[in-house]
């Protein structure tokens, strides 16, 4: 097949024949052919060039040519010697597919603007062509990189698949003679046999297959190799790409274009937005077909040039607030306790100055050790003395703090972590298969071994960063969808503590109650001591009445953060007119204020609460992991309105305003904010407290930020008429019927409220077709456990109550 022609390719699963064409190029006095799917108006505004690697063909692409908008046109190409185009023969060095890339755009006679999108060693050659002249990357709209490289990171081996095939006397034997390069290819994706015998199809013997082993010998590892200076020059040639918006779409699974990659990439293209997929691998888009759409989405909106808004008035100035270091630091140089917190049968008490000094000489240590500001530390420590002194060493030092709530299974957690590319772990060594299943490439150091880390590091300066960089990475429970990293830069970390100092009039005698564990973390950022109660951190329902009145006793605590799933077992624990509940009312009565938050808070659950703790000012801060708090009720403004019509969460915080995206009548939000009351639609937060980003989630990144400096925050609900936020559920959760959407917290309301007394839980559901959905009100009791509980139709009598009861 050595100098083959160019030919179309036979019938192949989701590959339409009207696609495929060959486009003829004049080349050093021959004629050679191009095998091309060409598809859309040849006179396009945005032409797609489509430009696959090693050992592909334009099959990659089919999908994305299936989906394209009616207007954009997409040609995907078969590079010379690959998939249906000319077998030439002769090896093609990257210099030379650089040059026939540059042909075939010419030939093609493109008109409008280019969007390039490449995969594998296609990456190269497209960035090769964009940066080698200005004319060219002035043609761009965008980019779209999926798993590629342009350099070889220092330090690190090649990696294993591609060292073996290019191994003396191998790689003709793996690549050319046999296909089992090929079909390794496809192995480590998700393709069927189907598609896999389609990648497998232009290459059916070794003559077809030579210029998949000629590509691996152009791979330059070697100082000395052809394409070496090349590759050199497409990497130095990034910086002319700076302007150009770029889409990073990476498998995380890839065991040849692995994260380090992509890191390489984000250092050399920090304009660039990045979408992982932690469960995909080389051939992303076989693996996670779901996310063609959301690149077309991205490169339609490269059109759109709506302003950003101006963030709201009133808020606290990003930049204004300190440092963790210097809060902390300022607190070490005056008496008290930082910290109270059980450590085996005692309780472990840590002044400021001391937890000040074991700071300092922790960061040096870690210093020593190799962490660098701006690494990425995961830290799976539980909350105490130690998780403050390893987080608030990590930012003396100007690294990344990665968090994860260990509720978490270890797989999640594993995923979640991978995807934050970690450099160094800090954890206990329960957490050591979670540890090894990460395979960082840094340093692993246990919690037991922490104290031989630290140095004198009094004459060490804590290491400023710029205000824009991340502090802290942290996770999203999941509890409605995969768990997100969210990112916090500085600037947003001190916000959050500015507003949580202001709006609950926080101050130095302020003590602070962790039944959330997590928020420990937060007492020295906004300048006041904790103490955590013994529980299980990984389930809030663990804290017992016993432990809460221990931990009060102990600390004399004057605010409290707890979730409801906390407070209802801490309650359930203690009964009303018993000895516990009556030790639980002493050791709050220095409860000032308590803070119920993470999950929805019923009405009932709050006035037990404050029948408990009545001279607390008891309170359900609403937020999410994404900006919290963002509005906050107190338990009276929730006895004093209507136990129906939502979840009232009360007003905005100062600096915080909220908006509402009318939902249309299939239930889908409007592209419009508006702040009419009654309206029910997605909610909207706009705060200078609001997370950076979803770090390395560009596709919810942009659904969440739809509108420029808001974020959409997937929950519903309407405004009343004094401009209070009431909740409805999840944006998932619509009820979508003929008259149109509703939500179902209303409705689940109501029913409980007519079922009083027989304390059932209600769930109101959906069913039948989008748009023309009926309601269905599913009862459980209040202490079901589970998903495996026995469904049975519910009595006449039941039944009819249950109608009355809605409106």
């Amino acid at each position: 097949m050595i100098g083959a022609p160019a030919r179309t390719p036979p019938p192949l699963p989701g590959l339409r024949p009207e696609w495929s064409r060959i486009l003829l190029l004049d080349h050093d006095d021959e004629t050679l052919g191009v095998h091309v799917l060409d598809h859309g108006p040849v006179h396009a505004e945005t032409t797609v060039i489509c430009v696959h690697g090693n050992p592909t063909w334009s099959y990659l692409w089919r999908e994305v040519i299936e989906q394209a908008p009616a207007d954009v046109r997409v040609v995907a190409i078969d590079q010379i010697g690959m998939g249906f185009s000319t077998r030439t023969g002769r090896m093609r060095r990257l210099a030379q597919r650089i040059e026939d890339l540059g042909s075939i755009i010419d030939a093609l006679q493109i008109t409008g603007l280019i969007v390039l999108m490449a995969h594998d060693w296609g990456g190269p050659v497209a960035l090769g062509w964009a940066s080698a002249d200005r004319t060219n990357s002035e043609r761009l709209a965008g980019i779209v990189l999926t798993n590629t490289a342009v350099h070889q990171p220092e330090h690190r081996g090649i990696p294993s698949l591609i060292a073996a095939a290019r191994t003396r006397g191998v790689r003709d034997l793996v690549c050319a003679r046999s296909s089992v390069f090929l079909r390794g290819t496809t192995a480590i994706s998700r393709a069927d046999r189907s598609t896999a015998r389609a990648f497998r199809a232009p290459y059916p013997d070794a003559d077809s297959r030579r210029a998949i082993s000629d590509f691996v010998a152009d791979i330059p590892l070697e100082e000395d190799h052809p394409s070496m200076s090349t590759l050199r020059e497409v990497a130095r040639g990034l910086d002319h790409l700076a302007d150009v918006p770029t889409l990073l779409v990476w498998g995380m699974r890839d065991p040849v274009f692995s994260p380090r990659y992509l890191d390489d990439l984000r250092h050399r293209m920090p304009h660039a937005q990045v979408q992982q997929f932690v469960d995909a691998g080389h051939l992303v888009l076989e693996d996670r077909p779901d996310a063609i759409a959301d690149i077309w989405a991205w490169i339609v909106g490269l059109k759109d040039d709506s302003p950003v808004l101006e963030l709201p008035h009133g808020s606290s100035p990003a930049g204004e607030g300190e440092s963790p270091d210097s809060v902390l630091q300022g607190l070490a140089a005056g008496p008290g306790t930082a910290i109270v917190a059980p450590e085996g049968g005692e309780w472990r008490s840590v002044s400021w100055s001391m937890l000040g000094s074991r700071v300092r000489g922790l960061a040096a240590g870690l210093r020593r050790d190799g962490v660098e500001p701006g690494d990425r530390v995961a830290v799976l420590v539980p909350p105490g003395p130690d998780l403050l002194a390893v987080v608030y060493a990590l930012w003396r030092l100007g690294a990344t703090v990665v968090v994860i709530d260990a509720a978490h299974k270890p797989a999640a957690m594993i995923r979640a972590l991978r995807g934050a590319r970690v450099d160094h772990v800090i954890a206990i060594r329960r957490a050591a298969p979670i540890v090894a299943a990460l395979r960082v490439p840094g340093r692993v150091i246990w919690r037991d071994r922490i104290a031989q880390l630290l140095v004198d590091g009094s004459d060490e300066e804590a290491v400023l960063r710029d205000g824009d960089d991340d502090a802290v990475i942290v996770f999203t429970s999941g509890a409605t969808g995969v768990a997100k990293p969210v990112a916090y830069s500085w600037d947003k970390l001190a916000a959050t503590a500015q507003v949580l100092r202001s709006a609950y009039d926080l101050g130095s005698d302020d003590v602070l109650v962790a039944a959330f564990a997590p928020w420990a973390v937060m007492g020295p950022l906004v300048g006041i001591s904790s103490v955590i109660p013994r529980m299980d951190a990984s389930r809030p329902g663990s804290l017992t009445a016993s432990a809460l009145s221990d931990a009060l006793e102990q600390a004399g605590g004057t605010v409290m953060w707890a979730s409801p799933a906390a407070i209802r077992s801490v309650l359930a624990s203690a009964p009303d007119n018993g000895m516990e509940r009556e030790r639980l009312q002493r050791a709050g009565g220095s409860l000032r204020l308590l803070l119920l938050a993470g999950a929805p808070v019923s009405p009932a659950l709050v006035r037990e609460v404050a029948r408990c703790w009545p001279k607390a000012d008891v309170r359900t801060p609403y937020g999410m992991t994404e900006v919290l708090p963002a509005t906050d009720v107190t338990a009276g403004q929730i006895a004093e309105a209507e136990e129906t019509g939502g979840v009232l969460v009360g007003l905005p915080l100062p600096g915080v305003e909220v908006a509402i995206a009318p939902l249309d009548p299939l239930g889908v939000p409007s592209a419009e904010l508006g702040s009419d009351a009654g309206v029910l639609g997605e909610v909207t937060l706009r705060a200078r407290h609001a997370k950076s980003r979803y770090d390395g989630r560009a596709f919810a990144e942009r659904i969440a930020s739809r509108n420029p400096g808001w974020h959409r925050t997937g929950d519903i609900g309407r405004l009343d008429d004094q401009g209070r936020l009431r909740i409805e559920g999840r944006l998932v959760h619509v009820i979508s019927t003929a008259d149109g959407p509703l939500g179902p917290v209303s409705l689940e309301q109501a029913v409980e409220a007519g079922l009083a007394g027989q304390r059932l839980q209600a769930a109101a559901v959906g069913i039948g077709p989008i748009g023309t959905q009926v309601v269905a009100i599913v009862l459980a009791p209040e202490t079901a456990k589970g998903h495996r509980a026995r469904m049975k139709l519910a009595s006449q009598e039941l039944a009819q109550r249950v109608r009355e009861s809605v409106p």
